[in-house]
């Protein structure tokens, strides 16, 4: 059973917000008048419709129900994580089919696909890569925009939430579908006063496929 999370006008339709706390996901429905079938992955409504204003709206009314749910920036900001998570690891069956990139032989060209590919297909934007630690295992994500924060500003009283967290998940999740594991945080952030936003992916270990017995 999904949680509604509040309405929206947007171009003459009354739109509602729906959140399913299972998958992590929130689906679009109109009241007035019908739309087709809405999509089911927030980063796709953006690709799909190409109406950033629109995805930009209910992404800001999932974040505003979950600080209403939740004590602290810090567990909103788990949640938004936990739920990017959810989609990434759906996400990127759909990235690699529409995509055609095959197996990236190393952290840097999987850091050019995440960039010059992957937020290209679902966000529209290209962000730079750069800031690379001597050992090759750790970069920076620099974004110019991010469609998530258009019209957003934080009130004085939620300071600690890290508000796009959902980003970091969908990296996790996804990346992990495909046997690599990385710590993905937020380093700076125009909301909370900084000069750029700056998403930091660490590789952590490539995962092991777990074979059937016999397989190996």
């Amino acid at each position: 059973m999904g949680v509604k999370l509040g309405f929206l006008k947007f171009g003459g339709y009354d739109l509602m917000v729906i959140l399913e706390p299972l998958y992590g996901d929130f689906k679009i429905w109109s009241l007035s008048p019908p739309l087709p079938p809405s999509t089911y992955l927030p980063l796709r409504l953006y690709q799909q419709n190409q109406n950033s204003e629109l995805f930009t709206l209910t992404y800001g009314a999932l974040v505003t129900q979950l600080c209403k749910d939740y004590e602290n920036d810090e567990e909103v900001n788990k949640q938004l994580d936990k739920m990017g998570y959810n989609i990434g690891v759906r996400l990127i069956e759909d990235f690699l089919a529409r995509s055609s990139v095959g197996r990236c032989h190393d952290f840097r060209e999987t850091a050019d696909v995440i960039a010059k590919v992957a937020f290209k297909m679902y966000l529209g934007i290209t962000p730079s890569v750069t800031n690379w630690s001597p050992a090759g295992d750790e970069f920076s994500l620099i974004l110019e925009s991010n469609p998530l924060v258009d019209f957003v500003e934080l009130p004085d009283n939620h300071s600690n939430l890290v508000y796009s967290s959902l980003l970091c998940g969908v990296l996790r999740g996804a990346l992990e579908m495909v046997q690599m594991a990385v710590d993905v945080r937020f380093a700076q952030d125009t909301l909370r006063g900084d000069n750029v936003t700056e998403i930091r992916m660490k590789f952590i270990k490539r995962i092991e496929e777990n074979l059937p017995a016999g397989d190996e």
